[in-house]
């Protein structure tokens, strides 16, 4: 029972993950967009999680970059799109 609740949500990271590039490729969602960010940053959450159950150093590392990528991409979402406060 527990080995299906990891597959689901490794299938659930899953599905975020390739959506996104779907996204991406469709034209529907910019590299840059906090949509593809967060879905990216969610999605290899969720495969890192399902990893614990049945790890793999190759899966495991791959998803640390994913996240740091992801991680990049929202600071400069925010950066960007952060106006200061008018004093």
């Amino acid at each position: 029972m527990i080995a299906l609740l990891f597959d689901v949500i490794g299938m659930a990271g899953t599905f975020l993950v390739v959506g996104s590039f779907f996204l991406l490729q469709l034209g529907k969602a910019l590299p840059t967009s906090l949509l593809y960010n967060m879905m990216n940053l969610t999605g290899a959450i969720l495969l890192l999680i399902s990893l614990c159950y049945n790890f793999n150093l190759a899966s495991f590392v791959i998803e640390i970059f994913w996240i740091a990528a992801s991680l990049i991409g929202l600071y400069k979402y925010f950066k960007h799109n952060t106006k200061p406060a008018v004093s």
